[in-house]
């Protein structure tokens, strides 16, 4: 289908949560999975993108941690529609990223193992164990769909860094 442009913060469509999808075989959220991923594919170094990233408030979003060096777990190509967090372990902190703030990092906790349920683009159940990177891959792109972003999730200034540029 397409690459769609990225939305940036303060656009009020990443501060508010997402609407379920009524139905996952419409035309429209079948287009929607397309792009998602497609939009993944060519935004470089990204892992995962959700529906409100690039203006649509549907509860989907895209995750693939396949080659990360930091990941463990690794489900591959994931397009969960109605995703929800079944089950979560204590929380790690790490640096994460973000395409809709991307001149900053930040530490944020998370769970370093997660289960994840949802719907494929196919209508079919699919639930995800994921554990360190995937893990918090799925919660970053699952807190998007909730209206929130990773700056959200930090305890304080100190934890929010200017990203560096890699030549």
């Amino acid at each position: 289908m397409s690459v769609r442009p990225v939305l940036r913060l303060p656009a009020p469509v990443l501060k508010q949560p997402a609407a379920a999808v009524v139905d996952v075989h419409d035309e429209e959220v079948q287009a929607l999975c397309v792009d998602l991923v497609d939009t993944m594919r060519g935004s470089p170094a990204c892992v995962g993108l959700a529906a409100n990233q690039i203006g649509v408030p549907l509860r989907v979003f895209v995750v693939d941690v396949t080659g990360h060096r930091k990941a463990r777990s690794c489900a591959g190509e994931l397009v969960l529609v109605n995703p929800v967090l079944v089950e979560s372990s204590a929380p790690e902190l790490a640096r994460e990223g973000c395409m809709s703030v991307p001149d900053l990092t930040c530490d944020v906790p998370r769970p370093t193992s997660v289960v994840v349920a949802g719907l494929t683009p196919d209508g079919a159940e699919r639930t995800v164990v994921a554990d360190a990177f995937e893990a918090r891959a799925l919660l970053h792109e699952l807190d998007h769909v909730d209206g929130l972003v990773f700056l959200d999730r930090v305890a304080s200034h100190a934890s929010v860094f200017r990203r560096r540029v890699y030549r």
